[in-house]
């Protein structure tokens, strides 16, 4: 009962908190008097969403489509041969020595200026946004998984030594457990990063998605599109970000704050 009247309060705080900055938007537009091309009003970009005649110009189903396709693979590869990788880098020192100097290297390049390496190597489109937003998005669930990987106290991990407990077994039931708060702060990471790398590629390599529509909205100076695409992209990350925090509370049931143990 507690858990439903919390959600229930978290919810209708966040719906007043929207309501409230949509009028605190619409009451700037009317008083400034400021021009469609530069800030459009709500109504404006709403209508762009969902008015029957203004709406299917924009293709919003395809375009919303392709740009989380490209989010949801390029998290999904990262999340999990990122995962492998931090315990194949923990697992052996040889692995460690070899691969965390080139991830030093690959994370200090700046994303953007290899985007136009990826079009010519991947072609123009869905794969090409993918591996830039892969390359955007991996190296947080890399370091931060290593680090909870290595964070263990060395005294437990002593006392399981003594007790004759396998390279395996301690990863399993000790490295493992106790590195998930360091595993779920990189994937949440690493899931806003994904939709920054999507967008970034659609704005270089793409003729679908969200951050094309953008670009191409923005040739004409047609706003009330490029705020609905923004909006949606914020929804698409605040989605995968929120899903990811409840698969945090289930698998970390330990782990929750304490103002919530209390109700």
């Amino acid at each position: 009962m507690n858990t439903t009247i919390r959600m229930t309060r978290s919810f209708l705080s966040k719906a007043l908190y929207f309501v409230v900055v949509i009028g605190l938007w619409q009451a700037a537009i009317t008083v400034f008097k400021i021009k469609e091309f530069i800030v459009p009003s709500p109504l404006s970009v709403f209508q762009a969403l969902f008015s029957p005649e203004i709406a299917p110009q924009y293709q919003w189903m395809t375009h919303i489509g392709t740009t989380m396709g490209e989010i949801l693979a390029s998290f999904t590869f990262t999340a999990v041969f990122g995962f492998i990788l931090s315990l194949f880098i923990t697992w052996s020192r040889f692995a460690r020595a070899v691969v965390m100097p080139v991830i030093a290297v690959f994370n200090s390049l700046p994303k953007i200026a290899l985007a136009p390496l990826f079009l010519i190597w991947f072609g123009y489109g869905f794969a090409a946004n993918v591996m830039i937003a892969i390359l955007v998005a991996f190296f947080p669930v890399v370091l931060n998984t290593t680090t909870g990987l290595d964070s263990v106290d060395e005294d437990l991990l002593d006392l399981v030594r003594y007790l004759h407990a396998s390279k395996l077994q301690i990863f399993i039931k000790i490295r493992i457990p106790m590195s998930l708060p360091y595993v779920f702060a990189g994937l949440k990471i690493s899931a806003t990063l994904a939709v920054v790398g999507a967008i970034v590629g659609e704005f270089v390599a793409s003729s679908q998605g969200l951050g094309f529509l953008i670009k191409d909205s923005q040739a004409m100076m047609n706003t009330p599109p490029m705020f609905a695409s923004l909006l949606l992209i914020s929804a698409i990350g605040l989605g995968l970000f929120s899903f990811i925090a409840l698969m945090e509370k289930v698998l970390m049931p330990w782990n929750r704050p304490a103002s919530e143990e209390l109700g």
